[in-house]
């Protein structure tokens, strides 16, 4: 496609689950001229490569409602968008080795009580009962709601494309945006791979790669890259499913059920940052002696193929939503740590309302830019 001079009213750069629900928001309000930007096609980076959790036991009051407003989303699935969901709610179960981790899982749960979160309170006997292929010799004991479960990212993100299409968004796929335009102290659009978009509102939901676009404009995102790698087994009966999805919070594996298989994953805490998303023989190797050691009878299965992500984590692994510094008109929802699946859809509603009104329906304050230019507060634990 030749270089070309357009307008739009809002440019929104990047096509995953934040760019796409914050689009077809906007859109609702029909009668904007948006422009939706991705480097790549619809929704294949962090949001196709996500394992698709949704849950609601977090520590922080505003992660649980942002859980607690897609699920409501989620309810009601198939009537907004006229396709089914591929929501499978089987449960998030949480265990604990450490007295602190399981401390810090007790406080957690007042929390969730608080706001109506269904979740219970497991001793190891009770965990080994329900679930008896784990090995709950070390632990602590664990937390479980049933509500929760994991969705394919995918279909998510394709119904908010279709409908943000139909709503009269451009989307421009294979466009990468090289810089956003400033001047005067406020954006004045994009230049992209395919000419420039003069736009006002400029709107960075750049997932892995929000920071850099952030720099074109001269503003520090303290969002960094880190690949996260995932495993899917052949066939495996050994463990009965419908399965939850578990963490083994102390090491940081986990795994779920994934077809007839077994999807399985874990975060190295001491690898430093990158865009590198292959997989590798070495952490395969840790995985598994994580898996066996939680749940011996995984030794029996097979890995089928397995694919490398990346989280997008900031220091205190909450999000940053809003405004990005002091440049007007530039807007953004970054940082996700690993929930971007599971909150694009509560959020993509909150940041078109907070640049249409100036006012958001749930409080952002705990999410806001500023906070990193002083002391941080206690943040989420990064898992799935």
């Amino acid at each position: 496609m030749a270089q070309s001079e357009r307008s739009a009213d809002i440019a929104v750069v990047g096509g995953g689950i934040l760019g796409l629900c914050t689009a077809c928001y906007l859109a609702q309000a029909g009668s904007l001229k948006i422009s939706l930007l991705e480097k790549d096609l619809l929704a294949q980076a962090s949001t196709g490569l996500s394992v698709g959790g949704i849950r609601q036991q977090f520590s922080h009051p505003s992660n649980i409602r942002l859980s607690q407003m897609t699920l409501k989303l989620f309810s009601r699935f198939e009537e907004t968008f006229g396709r089914p969901l591929d929501f499978h709610r089987v449960g998030y179960l949480f265990m604990a080795q450490k007295e602190q981790t399981w401390h810090s899982f007790l406080e957690s749960v007042r929390t969730q009580q608080d706001l109506g979160v269904p979740v219970e309170i497991l001793p190891p006997s009770e965990i080994r009962r329900r679930w008896p292929f784990l090995n709950t010799d070390d632990l602590q004991g664990g937390t479980y709601c049933a509500q929760d479960g994991h969705a394919d990212p995918y279909s998510v993100a394709m119904a908010f494309a279709e409908s943000a299409r139909m709503l009269g968004v451009s989307i421009e796929e294979n466009t990468r945006v090289l810089a956003v335009k400033t001047g005067s102290g406020r954006v004045q659009g994009v230049r992209t791979t395919r000419g420039t978009v003069a736009a006002p509102i400029v709107v960075n939901t750049a997932g892995a790669w929000a920071a850099e676009l952030a720099a074109t404009a001269g503003i520090e995102l303290p969002v960094m890259p880190f690949r996260r790698q995932v495993y899917v087994t052949r066939q495996f009966d050994a463990i009965p499913k419908p399965l939850p999805l578990i963490i083994d919070q102390d090491s940081l594996f986990y795994f779920r059920g994934e077809g007839r298989g077994i999807l399985m994953g874990m975060t190295d805490p001491k690898e430093p940052s990158s865009f590198h998303t292959h997989v590798d023989r070495d952490f395969l190797e840790s995985l598994i002696e994580a898996a066996h050691r939680r749940s011996p009878v995984l030794a029996q299965a097979e890995i089928l193929r397995g694919w490398g992500g990346l989280y997008a984590i900031t220091p205190d692994e909450n999000p940053i939503i809003g405004s990005l510094g002091e440049l007007d008109g530039f807007f953004g929802a970054v940082g996700f740590s690993g929930h971007g699946f599971q909150h694009g859809p509560s959020v993509g509603r909150i940041l078109s309302e907070l640049i249409l009104t100036g006012k958001t329906s749930i409080d952002l304050d705990p999410f806001s830019y500023t906070r990193f230019t002083g002391q941080a507060g206690p943040g989420e634990e990064r898992t799935v």
